[in-house]
């Protein structure tokens, strides 16, 4: 069995990213084809994966402003020849599922989500990107994308979602069933350390990620939180953080489980397709605090692996953080061996987090992919 890997863009590391890594250690032969790839951020992050890009890499500027050549994606990623494969295997949130795989081999799309941008957010994108001449064509652009991704999403032979709610998600959009295959998350050594009066946050710092619900909610309650990651909107964020919010930027992975594992807590203001960074806290043995909906409501427990608060404002959130609060200090019984213990079961946690690990998720697609193949055989 011949597999090429599909990829939309390698310019960032995240939970999609983590998924064509595993896939690579599954098929450590099979190419992976993207639209563009920024060495200098994914540097060995991949190994010794071969890395084919399309047109687009030598274009101007191609790397930091890959959104100028929007209209041009979908012809780069159908440019790809994938003769003599049997099986196409593509990670997609967007163009990617847009791969065209041989009449005599099969397409499987792992689907992070419908297109955010042209189908579910596409009014905040707008606003994103801004401009008065940009607001008078992009409406055209996305009308033609979407077009182009309902057609190619018929395509995929066979649907994996990273959710029920994003295979909801792609009925509801695409009009196809998927099957649902949680993402890989790393849930291994994470250190058994002593809580520390902070609360956690890690996140790309990008409008979506609505990081600025936890930081009113935390410059009210006058509690310390610490923001783990980068991006486009942490000077603006800066400025309306008080002085018990610290921005620690990306940290090592080491770093990162330390700072997880020590919190009180995991904060979770945004609605995520899955929600990786949640799985990990919890793999601390960390309780999450997350907004209730997508697909957090699939891996958090309520009053038992984290809280969940109903509206996406910072009152919402603080006044959850006061029960999380109360709850520790009090909580309900929990017997260990005929003694009482109250609050947060940490052991409880961590072990309800091994569920998604990544040697589950590597057992789950291999088995489904060799299953596809050989019955198309």
């Amino acid at each position: 069995m011949k597999v090429a890997l599909v990829h939309d863009h390698l310019n960032q590391i995240g939970g999609a990213e983590r998924v064509v890594q595993a896939c690579h250690i599954i098929w450590p032969d099979a190419p992976l084809y993207t639209l563009v790839h920024d060495p200098k951020v994914i540097k060995g992050f991949f190994g010794d994966l071969d890395i084919k890009t399309s047109f687009i890499q030598k274009f101007p500027f191609a790397l930091p402003y890959l959104r100028w050549y929007l209209s041009l994606m979908p012809a780069a990623i159908e440019s790809f020849n994938f003769s003599g494969y049997d099986v196409v295997l593509s990670s997609a949130s967007s163009f990617g599922k847009g791969a065209i795989a041989p009449p005599n081999s099969i397409h499987i799309c792992y689907c992070h989500t419908p297109t955010r941008y042209l189908w579910s957010d596409t009014n905040t994108y707008a606003s994103d990107v801004g401009g008065a001449v940009i607001g008078k064509i992009l409406p055209i652009i996305l009308n033609r994308l979407r077009m182009w991704d309902q057609l190619a999403a018929q395509r995929v032979d066979y649907f994996i979602a990273n959710s029920h709610f994003v295979a909801e998600r792609i009925k509801r959009y695409y009009n196809r069933e998927s099957t649902v295959i949680y993402p890989p998350v790393d849930v291994t050594k994470y250190p058994h350390a002593k809580k520390k009066d902070y609360f956690v946050l890690v996140s790309r710092l990008r409008p979506y990620k609505k990081v600025e619900i936890a930081i009113k909610a935390f410059n009210r309650l006058n509690m310390k939180l610490v923001i783990v990651g980068d991006g486009e909107e942490r000077k603006s964020l800066q400025k309306i953080a008080g002085n018990k919010i610290l921005f620690t930027g990306n940290l090592s992975e080491e770093k990162k489980k330390r700072t997880l594992s020590k919190a009180l807590g995991f904060i979770h203001p945004q609605e995520e397709d899955f929600g990786i960074s949640a799985v990990e806290a919890m793999a601390a043995g960390t309780p999450v605090i997350a907004y209730d909906a997508g697909g957090a409501r699939e891996s958090i427990i309520q009053d038992v692996t984290g809280m969940f608060f109903e509206e996406q404002t910072w009152q919402s959130l603080a006044d959850t953080v006061i029960r999380f609060n109360k709850f520790s200090a009090k909580g309900r019984p929990l017997h260990f061996g005929g003694q009482a213990a109250f609050g947060w079961d940490y052991n409880h946690i961590r072990n309800h987090a091994q569920q998604f690990s990544r040697e589950r998720f590597m057992g789950e697609i291999k088995s489904f992919v060799e299953t596809k193949y050989f019955e198309r055989s």
